[in-house]
């Protein structure tokens, strides 16, 4: 396994600290070393900068004396030469060895450079998208899908084992209301047609029907007693609607293509509550409060965590504690994330605190991702209001809006609906995935005022794709668009043969596009740290502008064909590492576009 240059420049000044000062205490390890060694703002100012104040305390030397004495004592040109700049050694990179070591791994680990094997043996839980049964799957949800999602290819490529876990939202009165609206106005093969949208309308009428005729309450809470019973035909029924949920909610899946482990959600749960609450009773820490069973966190400074109601009925906390102590007992993680929205916050700092009073040591590997809130127009998310845009319709019309620019701009083009797909679903997913993942997200909209078929007047909100579909700047489509030009320029070099000439690539936009991809591996290490994957979409978006303004600077296929071959080497390179990135964020790239 080769070197990564970081490394081997932190090694080196690590070595030559050590031959100045031998007696020296409190010098960094080259791993430390290799931390502190930053990437300065202007090229002008070197490839890598040590900032030497952090020495000043052990040498008792100012930083530029300790700069000027690292630099005197640099004898290794062939990685980089140095010079001492205000307190800072400054590395500059051998141009042609950098450029042969660089190609010569990006070539031999091709799509899986940036891959690792520092999770081997080690097992990440991933709760994400965990929709509601017998609701329609709406952009609410796209956050944590594509979150989750992104993170679980980041660790599977950094070599761990994942388990993704979509926690259904499967419990609760409704679902007896919805069992009563069944068997009163729905039949199976209506159901079966219209799936969640008639299971929405059966739920919408009982509300209704219930202002008129309050006794259907009643029956809906005893169907619900019936389903927590066993009752077979509550099972059945209540099963089948979940069977129905999933189908619907398959398509959206497929056309992202997310994949879950287990689907084991909310109702899983039920027989495996009580041994949690007669261990919390055992550990002394249940204590009542106004009839309610609760875990007192006042030394925390958190309200209390609610485990049981009044009437005995447990809460999402109860079911959360259970489900984490099965996801230890079964998958033995090394890490439990649970991928929701900031609102939840404080829910998962009192489970996570209780799981610690319990005397789980483990729970310190229980983490909160957490995303900010999606609007819509400045509006927040209501399905009562209307406020919402249903995923499935989103994702159609942006294939639909890829489409119609296709076949404006390339209607010649061959499979047009399979690469309208990868662009469409390309554009949602990296506008999602673009910004720090706590930052809220407010799509533009366009508001239609219509009437309803019931003759109530309401408000359809169409989000506004112009600029995510934009083919220029920072969207999807113009990193997939990069990989497309990438893939035409080897397509047309297909009959390159001679050994690259490295010093082709030591003019300044070579340089700039290879210390990019050269920094890759760090990227996705960091974004699997700090549960980011907006840092691998800024990073390929970073590879793509260097890769198109090295295009335009340079005629690849023009020049001795050892120096075409260097280029040509360079620009599937690029082609493979933009197709890594990429996918590691849940994004296909089109060989044509």
């Amino acid at each position: 396994m080769r070197m990564d240059m970081k490394t081997r420049i932190a090694n080196l000044t690590s070595a030559a600290m050590k031959a100045l000062w031998p007696e020296a205490e409190g010098l960094p390890a080259p791993e430390e070393l290799r931390s502190l060694l930053a990437v300065p703002p202007d090229p002008a100012m070197g490839d890598y900068a040590f900032p030497c104040f952090r020495l000043a305390k052990s040498l008792r030397m100012a930083p530029p004396k300790i700069a000027e004495a690292l630099c005197a004592g640099w004898t290794h040109t062939e990685t980089a030469s140095v010079q001492p700049v205000n307190g800072y050694m400054n590395f500059f990179l051998n141009r042609e060895n950098f450029a042969r070591e660089t190609m010569a791994e990006l070539m031999e680990k091709g799509e899986r450079f940036g891959a690792s094997d520092m999770g081997a043996g080690k097992t990440v839980c991933l709760d994400y998208s965990s929709i509601n049964i017998a609701k329609r799957f709406h952009i609410g949800h796209l956050s944590t899908t594509v979150l989750g999602n992104s993170l679980k290819r980041i660790y599977d490529f950094l070599g761990y084992r994942t388990v993704g876990i979509n926690h259904l939202g499967d419990w609760g009165t409704q679902f007896g209301k919805m069992i009563c609206a069944y068997k009163r106005w729905g039949d199976r093969e209506t159901v079966e047609k219209g799936g969640v949208d008639e299971m929405t309308r059966l739920y919408v009428r009982f509300g209704v029907e219930a202002k008129k005729d309050p006794t259907l309450e009643d029956e809906g809470r005893a169907w619900f007693k019936k389903i927590e019973d066993g009752d077979p035909e509550a099972l059945e029924i209540f099963h089948w609607f979940k069977d129905v949920t999933l189908k619907d909610a398959m398509r959206v899946y497929d056309i992202l293509d997310v994949h879950f482990d287990s689907y084991a959600g909310e109702s899983f749960y039920n027989d495996k509550m009580q041994p949690v609450i007669d261990e919390l009773r055992a550990k002394n820490l249940l204590t009542q409060s106004e009839g309610a069973w609760v875990v007192d966190l006042s030394e925390d400074k958190m309200p209390p965590c609610l485990i049981l109601k009044k009437d005995g009925a447990t809460l999402y906390a109860t079911r959360d504690l259970a489900a984490a102590k099965y996801r230890q007992d079964t998958y033995h993680f090394d890490k439990c994330l649970y991928v929701v929205a900031y609102q939840q916050d404080l829910h998962f700092r009192q489970v996570f605190r209780v799981l610690e009073k319990m005397g789980c040591p483990w729970a310190k590997d229980c983490v909160h991702v957490a995303f900010g809130m999606v609007s819509l127009g400045g509006e927040a998310l209501s399905t009562r209001d209307g406020v919402i845009v249903y995923l499935d319709d989103l994702l159609n019309e942006a294939i639909a809006k890829a489409a119609g620019i296709i076949e404006e701009k390339s209607p010649n083009l061959e499979n047009k609906a399979e690469i309208a797909r990868q662009i469409g679903v390309g554009a949602v997913v990296y506008t999602t995935l673009s910004n720090n993942r706590i930052k809220d997200i407010d799509y533009p909209c366009d508001k239609e005022e219509y009437t309803d078929e019931d003759g109530v007047p309401r408000t359809r909100y169409q989000i506004n794709w112009e600029m995510a579909l934009n083919f220029d700047g920072e969207t999807g489509p113009y990193v997939q668009y990069t990989h497309a030009r990438c893939r035409s320029v080897l397509r047309k070099a297909e009959g390159v043969s001679a050994s690259p000439d490295w010093r082709a690539l030591t003019n300044d936009e070579a340089q700039h596009l290879l210390r990019l991809m050269s920094r890759f591996p760090d990227v996705v290490k960091e974004a699997a740290d700090k549960y980011e994957p907006s840092m691998i979409t800024r990073a390929v978006t970073d590879i793509a502008q260097a890769f198109n303004k090295y295009y335009y600077e340079h005629r690849i296929l023009d020049g001795e064909p050892e120096a075409v071959a260097a280029k040509v080497a360079l620009t599937a390179a690029t082609a493979s590492l933009i197709r890594t990135g990429l996918w590691l964020i849940g994004i296909e790239a089109p060989e044509r576009m």
